[in-house]
């Protein structure tokens, strides 16, 4: 691995660690903010928790306070964060449809976020997927989506995962600019 890959290959697996702890909690859940902070830093301000970290990870996800209801980026342009924090990471649910279902959807009209979001969410060929959005103060940045599963071959649901620092261009956007100094 070259020294230019390392920081994307950091973000890439800090965004499926927060992933992976999100998921063991299921679904049903509301959005979750993580800190990024250096594992030594935080091992320095707080011993106690070294039987709990991986020592030797460069950069550990904190879980923070929920974020406050309602509109999400508004909650997030309120976000600044300390110096310590070298980035940070968001897991929501979300509402995943086909490309073809944009112009079914046309009709609720995109002034009226609150009826476009229930259209997506009544919509007969929708899937549930969790999204995760992990981005560093150096401007590199991950995105990890869940999509929740119907059914595999034995009945019992399997989820896909995708990953991709494309899948979600905004959400990265804000979560840069609570990054910002």
């Amino acid at each position: 691995m070259t020294e230019s890959e390392k920081p994307a290959a950091r973000v890439g697996a800090l965004a499926r660690e927060v992933e992976e702890f999100v998921a063991s909690g299921g679904w049903e859940q509301p959005p979750q903010l993580f800190a990024l902070v250096p594992t030594r830093a935080l091992l320095a301000q707080q011993p106690e928790l070294a039987g709990q970290l991986d020592a030797d990870a460069e950069l550990t996800p904190v879980a923070q306070e929920a974020l406050p209801e309602g509109d999400l980026a508004e909650a997030l342009g309120r976000i600044a964060w300390p110096d310590l924090v070298v980035g940070c990471a968001l897991a929501q649910e979300i509402i995943v449809l086909p490309p073809d279902a944009e112009d079914e959807l046309a009709e609720v009209g995109e002034s009226d976020a609150d009826r476009l979001r229930q259209a997506a969410a009544d919509h007969p060929r929708r899937t549930e997927a969790r999204l995760v959005a992990a981005v560093l103060r150096g401007g590199e940045a991950s995105c990890v989506m869940r999509l929740r599963g119907i059914g595999g071959a034995d009945g019992e649901p399997v989820d896909e995962i995708i990953e991709s620092p494309d899948l979600a261009p905004n959400l990265v956007e804000a979560l840069q600019a609570t990054l910002a100094p």
